[in-house]
């Protein structure tokens, strides 16, 4: 008889940034392969909407109100995660923010503090927590979302790219730090997906174009593209995968160059 790696029956998941795009996209996967989802986001009103339809569907879901900047917040998603649904066996820390694009020497210095508390400090905070109740039950996975830009450089973005590359450093510490313990670490380095934070990229003809011509796929990402390697990396189908780096770009860091103008979230 075969075995479904991807079943999540009786396990739980947690999502942050599961409001929107891939983090919802991902949210609704991981309920739909069995999953209980929590769902942390600062976008009240579209969280409550994800967990309306996973909850409409059949499945089990909360949000709960997180700034993934804040200790406090995220140590009481976790709480209110296993509070309710008694266990934590894979989280997807996936909220993020950008800053517009500016060059070193002009960037706004409260802007790169907020892009490193939420996309860099963030991701510590929510692995901290994570871990401490993994650690507990002997087990767990989770997968950090990065970028391209935390492989790569690009002209503007200095704030995003030093965090993503930050996250992909966090990620290859914890993934050594607790691999004997049963917890497995990895990273999605996601390139042009098409999502609310990305939508201005669409509706500009002449930076539409050029980010098509460098990217050899010639089109943005769906968040639902985005799905597959993110279940994958928390399933047992990935039980020896550990601090590795998953690019999905449709190969645009192969090619290796981005339009100057590409000045903005990737």
């Amino acid at each position: 008889m075969a075995i479904d790696l991807l079943d999540f029956s009786d396990k739980v998941a947690l999502v942050t940034g599961g409001s929107t795009g891939i983090g919802r996209a991902v949210a609704l996967a991981f309920a739909q392969h069995g999953a209980k989802v929590a769902i942390g986001d600062l976008n009240e009103e579209a969280a409550r909407e994800t967990v309306q339809i996973i909850e409409e569907a059949g499945a089990e879901a909360i949000y709960v109100r997180t700034d993934v900047s804040l200790a406090a917040d995220v140590e009481a998603l976790v709480a209110e995660t296993v509070r309710r649904f008694g266990r934590l066996d894979c989280a997807f820390n996936n909220a993020g923010i950008g800053h517009g694009p500016q060059q070193i020497a002009d960037l706004d210095e409260d802007a790169f503090d907020r892009v490193i508390a939420v996309d860099l400090r963030g991701v510590f905070l929510c692995m901290k927590y994570e871990l401490r109740e993994m650690v507990r039950a002997g087990r767990g996975a989770i997968v950090n979302t990065a970028s391209v830009a935390g492989v790569i450089a690009e002209p503007g973005i200095a704030g995003y790219v030093a965090a993503k590359h930050g996250v992909i450093g966090l990620t290859k510490t914890a993934a050594i730090e607790y691999a004997a313990q049963g917890i497995r670490v990895n990273t999605l380095a996601p390139g042009w997906v098409a999502t609310p934070m990305t939508a201005a990229w669409e509706a500009d003809p002449d930076l539409n174009a050029r980010l098509r011509a460098n990217t050899p796929i010639h089109r943005p990402a769906q968040p639902d593209e985005m799905v597959g390697a993110v279940l994958y990396l928390c399933s047992d189908a990935a039980s020896y995968v550990n601090g590795q780096t998953h690019i999905i770009d449709g190969g645009l860091t192969v090619r290796g160059m981005f339009p100057v103008e590409a000045i903005a979230v990737l």
